[in-house]
């Protein structure tokens, strides 16, 4: 006894065998018509019961099921992720931008540091009392200003915009690993911060610090970027990513 759906979408049955038959000849039913034996729950077509398949045409095996062993094919590159040239034209823009800040203070500081270094060179003591200290001060006042502004600005475009000076010129922005903002602590707490601050720490480390330490680990950092999802380090830390605009 079967159970079929007709063309106007209602149960008709149960029904015999036979009976089934003279509706298919009569155009009623059809080979793709959807039925279910009597004593199941399953609904098939009408073809994949031995009763109805054609002569000679044994009924549709199940498709056979992948071994639980397959390796599941790689995925793809995510194509919002920034490029790796565009990331570090950014880094440099950030640098110069700092250089430039410092300039001021520098040339107002170039001629008593000079004076410093050319005594210490010749193995005297620096005579500090011959130093112009307004100078000096004014000169690390300038740095200090200029230094603290151009850190308050790049934390906050961090914090509001996930971009950073170089990073905006350039046409990206960090946000977090579903795509949402990276805010302050991710975005610069755990990503900017943390990571300078584990760098002075390895370069305190007395003789291998400063000439090895530190700058195997900031190597590291940045070369982590060739991984298939060109995350350095400070990324990890952070769970962030660097995308596109």
């Amino acid at each position: 006894m079967f159970t079929i759906i007709g063309g106007d979408g209602r149960e008709y049955g149960p029904a015999t065998t036979d009976q089934i038959r003279s509706w298919i000849t009569a155009g009623r039913a059809n080979l793709d018509t959807k039925a279910r034996a009597a004593d199941t729950t399953e609904w098939k077509r009408l073809g994949d019961f031995a009763e109805f398949a054609p002569a000679g045409v044994p009924p549709p095996l199940a498709p056979p099921v992948a071994p639980a062993t397959t390796p599941a094919a790689p995925s793809a590159p995510d194509p919002t992720l920034a490029d790796r040239g565009t990331r570090l034209m950014a880094r440099v823009i950030d640098w110069i931008i700092e250089l430039v800040c410092a300039v001021p203070g520098l040339i107002v500081l170039g001629a008593e540091v000079f004076k410093i270094a050319m005594e210490a060179s010749q193995g005297r003591e620096p005579d500090f009392s011959q130093l112009d200290i307004p100078r000096l001060l004014l000169g690390a006042g300038l740095l200090l200003v200029f230094s603290l502004g151009l850190l308050v600005v790049q934390v906050w475009m961090l914090t509001v915009r996930g971009q950073t000076i170089g990073k905006r010129i350039v046409g990206i922005r960090v946000v977090k690993l579903d795509g949402s903002p990276c805010g302050f602590v991710n975005g610069w707490l755990m990503r900017e911060l943390l990571i300078t601050a584990i760098g002075v720490a390895c370069s305190m480390i007395p003789f291998i610090g400063p000439i090895l330490l530190r700058p195997a680990f900031h190597i590291v950092d940045w070369c982590l970027i060739f991984r298939d999802d060109q995350k350095c380090l400070h990324d990890q830390i952070a769970t962030t990513k660097v995308v596109k605009v």
